[in-house]
């Protein structure tokens, strides 16, 4: 791949994450879908085969996001106790 192939890729999908995270979504992920669109036409048997495994992508994915948020609900139940605990002691001690 040329070089400045390269550079219009990683900049665009680069900016395009910067601006889709700092709230203008709509230009940050046209911009990122053109970077997209230049790769994919220099790999398009690459596309092909990650649009053919999309289905099993999305299945891990939620997999990977429900496994997280279980780990945050975790998380949240813990400090929760330990905040509950703590005011406990706090409020024994000013007795």
């Amino acid at each position: 791949m040329q070089n400045w192939k390269k550079a219009v890729i990683c900049g665009s999908v680069g900016a395009g994450a910067i601006l889709f995270f700092t709230g203008r979504r709509s230009v940050g992920t046209a911009l990122a879908a053109g970077g997209l669109a230049v790769l994919a036409s220099e790999y398009p048997e690459r596309f092909e085969a990650i649009w053919d495994n999309a289905p099993e992508y999305l299945s891990r994915g939620t997999q990977i996001f429900a496994t997280l948020q279980k780990i945050g609900e975790r998380f949240a139940e813990a400090a929760e106790e330990r905040g509950a605990a703590a005011w406990d002691e706090i409020r024994e001690y000013s007795r």
